[in-house]
């Protein structure tokens, strides 16, 4: 019998239907419930107004994102995450209008294709076409020129009259030009073009639109690349000394030039204001082109855009306006502009009925769009360069903190306490009555905004420190920026050095505010002098007597003192690179005696230990020893150095092995593990590990790894080191992980010192095959340390992993599993495994992972995770489970019911048991 195929279909639809009802998300409810994650596109490199859609803005970024901006809300339409690393760096972002793609969408479909064409990378470049509407990829090519590393990277792009033009500078020498065929890649001149351009120079040119410019002495020379090669050197006189490359101004062959507008195609000269962005748009006014300038007044904070046609340089009112522009967005740049007429408006030149959307990028990473005098909306993308962060405790409430002060109280006067007691109490009845008659005093600013700290320390304040100087304060449950601040003139310290958050002061200390310090250095200038920015976390608010510090030296090695003065803050102990050491604030000075410190230098692989020493009321720094790590060719260069997380606690201080016996730790807080990798004549790459203690300068531990290849990422905690390396034998990432006993017996139970030469400990080492790359590695940490440490392993795919320290085991046991397994260690294994269970993410990646932040929580089972990259996420895990918490799923109704049961019954048996005592008496 044969079945129509409209039944058949049905049928398997019905089929699918059923078996899809039964699948059901591993907890399924809890998702997103104690975690988020915020998405990012980075600062933009170009961008421009899709003219086939009205709300979507297409944008290429730093951070190697292609992505659409919807124009209403400054939502993430679609995202293309592009190769990391100069792979993926975009040279070229070109979007079609609607008049051009007529001739370009020929993909042999008919189908709408590649409105938006980007070039990345060098050596390969990769020319691809994507589609605006979903961002798919339609088509892609690649080309290897054939020209040294250097100069491929200095190649530029453009696209003109449906052709793609390579340019390729030979400083001091030619230009060569090559035109392709967009989407076959075919040459469209069978050879290259070759332009004699003896004038060029590094770091005095640009490209602007399709001529190569340059500022040369007192004149500005450029060249029209699209057209016959023999066309003349445009000339330009400046008028004085060129001042760095010229500025291109987009939408316009054009650039700026010590403040002065110069057309590649004309006469015009315009003189411009200081600190101008401008760019140039030709659908405004019936295909006039029209000068769009915008400038920042900081003294009031407005914004101000005005507009000039270029045929007469007359003003153009109808998109002219101010807005009011934040202190805390950096300088902005005009990326791209759109205008339309106004509903019931006029379409006549000079009519205000026009409506205009400007799109700017702040020199911190923002994005914003401006409409019509008002900001629609910022886009924070400062946040996709994290570069450190860290959980503060929040304040206490108002009525916690009146507790905590009547506890503070220790003066032994036992009357005043008790009328403090009785005080109290009135108090809290007064309150409790005026707030349920709806009356009560007002909340404070803190209790307003949510920024109280709960029964589980669960709630805290999470300061993000971004690259670009910009310090945010992030609710760490919900996501809500409570506080941004913007620091331009603050940078890294340099060869991957970021700035430094320390914590002189929590909030534990009611009621001193916490204190928090930012340190970096100027990012213009020669001196690099160090900047401190002293504020509270909490709000943001610079400290009284704090906020930006200048320092009058440059800083090399920074560490907080361990004592406190009366006010419970911890001094800033500074060493410059005259050695010299400082604290701030001076009145702790005193406690940085006997303070050491080291320091390395990374290309000539040398540690270099200090004694601080506080004599005659000055510091003195002693230099104590030296270590080189260079080895016997000096070859050897220092690529990563972890030291212990300072809070961290160690809650056992030796494992029972399967005798009963105790195997004692080597728990050195002085212990520093630093890894150097160099080229090798027999096996091409090395790759050392070296357990240095930095007090006394002596080496533990080393180990040497043949053939090995960075990235390497190191997690460095208690007694055990694990760090994961590219094997380029094997062509795999491998994991090693050490631990480090003292033995059976333990030299001093007491106190730990490192002068006192202490026995050499047993290593115990074993390496691992991990399936996937690793982007970054950090340890759980906990407030006691009872709980078990896992290892979260942030991979190149976007998954975090929370890898058990059962598994990285270097005493996993590869003969004799019996006596192993009567200890309760895994036999060896030398694959990883990487089940979808261990992913703490689960499908929400996180996209060039970075980095991974880990503090404890109030809960000793429980650990916050912060994990940055181009993204944010924020998360909980619980290692060794909820061992101190109630399940959710707690039935409380049934508790109470039993309890409320048994107790009524004790009672009730209680009754009769005297009842039936009394009858017995009388018998």
């Amino acid at each position: 019998m044969r079945y129509p195929s409209g039944s058949v279909c049905s049928r398997g639809l019905v089929l699918l239907l059923t078996i899809l009802s039964t699948c059901s998300g591993l907890y399924e409810d809890q998702i997103g419930k104690f975690d988020w994650r915020q998405q990012y596109v980075g600062k933009i490199v170009d961008g421009a107004f899709d003219t086939s859609s009205v709300d979507r803005i297409i944008v290429a970024t730093e951070s190697n994102v292609l992505a659409a901006i919807s124009a209403k809300t400054g939502d993430i339409i679609w995202r293309q995450v592009l190769e990391n690393g100069p792979r993926g760096a975009v040279k070229l972002l070109h979007v079609t209008s609607p008049s051009a793609t007529g001739a370009a969408r020929l993909n042999g479909r008919g189908s709408v294709g590649y409105d938006v064409i980007t070039v990345t990378g060098s050596n390969p470049a990769l020319v691809r076409g994507w589609n605006a509407n979903l961002g798919t990829l339609e088509w892609e090519w690649s080309l290897l020129p054939s020209v040294s590393e250097e100069a491929a990277s200095a190649a530029l792009w453009f696209e003109h009259d449906g052709l793609l033009y390579h340019v390729v500078p030979v400083w001091g020498s030619h230009l060569e030009v090559t035109p392709y065929q967009l989407v076959s890649g075919q040459q469209a001149r069978p050879m290259t073009t070759r332009i004699a351009a003896g004038w060029i120079a590094k770091d005095r040119c640009t490209l602007a639109g399709s001529f190569f410019a340059c500022g040369i002495k007192e004149q500005l020379l450029a060249l029209d690349l699209a057209v016959d090669a023999s066309s003349t050197v445009v000339s330009k006189p400046l008028g004085s000394e060129a001042v760095g490359s010229p500025h291109p101004v987009r939408g316009e062959p054009a650039v700026i030039q010590n403040g002065r507008y110069y057309s590649l195609r004309s006469e015009q000269k315009l003189s411009l204001e200081p600190r101008i962005t401008a760019l140039v748009d030709r659908m405004v006014l019936e295909g006039q082109p029209i000068l769009i300038q915008g400038t920042v007044d900081r003294a009031s904070n407005k914004l101000t855009i005005t507009a000039h046609r270029l045929h007469d340089f007359s003003r153009f009112d109808s998109i002219e306006f101010s807005a009011d522009y934040s202190e805390t967005l950096g300088d902005p740049e005009l990326v791209a502009i759109r205008c339309k007429q106004a509903s019931g408006g006029s379409s006549r030149a000079g009519n205000s009925g026009l409506v205009c959307r400007v799109l700017l990028s702040a020199q911190d990473g923002a994005i914003v769009l401006v409409q019509q005098g008002k900001i629609k909306w910022i886009r924070e993308e400062a946040l996709a360069e994290v570069e450190t962060a860290d959980f503060l405790d929040l304040t206490l409430s108002d009525a916690e903190g009146a507790i905590e002060e009547e506890l503070n109280n220790k003066n032994g006067d036992v009357l005043g306490a008790f009328q403090r007691r009785l005080t109290a109490q009135v108090a809290h009845v007064k309150n409790l009555i005026l707030h349920i008659l709806g009356v009560g005093p007002a909340p404070s600013k803190a209790q307003r905004a949510g920024l109280v700290r709960d029964d589980f320390g669960l709630h805290k304040m999470l300061i993000v420190v971004t690259a670009s100087g910009k310090v945010y304060g992030i609710d760490n449950v919900s996501g809500k920026h409570h506080w941004v601040r913007y620091l331009p003139t603050f940078g890294g310290f340099g060869n991957g050095q970021p700035m430094k958050l320390l914590v002189q002061r929590t909030s534990r200390f009611y009621p001193l505010p916490a204190q928090c310090v930012i340190l970096g250095r100027e990012k213009t200038g020669d001196t690099k002098k160090g900047l401190l920015y002293i504020f509270n976390p909490i709000t943001g608010q610079p400290v009284a007597g704090g906020g930006i510090v200048e320092l009058p030296y440059r800083v090399q090695q920074v560490a907080l003192l361990h004592q406190t003065g009366p006010d419970f803050l911890k001094g800033l102990l500074l060493l410059d690179y005259d050695n010299k050491a400082h604290v701030i604030p001076e009145s702790l000075a005193a406690f940085a005696d006997n303070f050491y410190l080291f320091t390395t230098d990374k290309r000539m692989a040398q540690l270099r230990g200090f004694l601080v020493q506080y004599r005659a009321g000055a510091l003195e720094t002693v230099p104590t020893w030296q270590v080189d790590l260079s080895g016997a060719g000096k070859s050897q260069q220092i690529i990563a150095c972890e030291g212990k997380n300072p809070i961290e606690h160690v809650h056992s201080q030796g494992r029972v092995m399967a005798d009963r016996s105790v195997l004692y730790k080597y728990i050195n807080p002085n212990l520093v593990a630093v890894a150097t990798h160099g080229p090798d004549n027999i096996h091409k790459y090395i790759l050392n590990v070296h357990l240095v203690d930095v007090v006394s300068g002596s080496i533990v531990f080393s180990m040497s790894h043949k053939r090995i290849r960075p990235p390497l990422h190191m997690v460095h905690s208690e007694n055990w080191l694990v760090y994961s390396y590219y094997n380029d034998k094997a062509r795999r990432t491998e994991m090693t992980s050490i631990e480090l006993y003292e033995g059976k017996t333990q030299t001093n139970s007491t106190v730990w010192s490192s002068l006192d030469a202490p026995p050499l400990p047993m290593v115990e080492r074993q390496s691992y095959i991990l399936p996937m790359a690793v982007a970054s590695l950090k340890e759980t940490i906990t407030e006691k340390g009872i709980t078990s440490k896992h290892i979260l392993i942030g991979l190149t795919t976007g998954a975090v992993a929370e890898m058990s320290w059962a598994l990285l085991d270097p005493r996993r046991p590869v003969t004799s599993p019996e006596k192993a397994r009567e200890e309760g260690i895994i036999p060896y294994m030398p694959e990883l495994p990487l089940p979808h269970e261990i992913l703490i993410n689960y499908n929400q990646t996180v996209a060039h992972i970075r980095g991974i932040h880990t503090a404890p929580s109030g809960l000793e089972s429980t650990c916050l995770v912060l994990v940055h990259g181009l993204d944010l996420f924020v998360t909980r895990v619980s290692p060794s489970k909820t061992f101190d918490l109630l399940k959710e799923d707690f039935d409380y109704f049934l508790i109470t019911v039993v309890l409320v049961v048994l107790t009524t019954t004790s009672f009730v048996v209680k009754q009769l048991a005297s009842k039936k005592i009394v009858k017995q008496a009388w018998k």
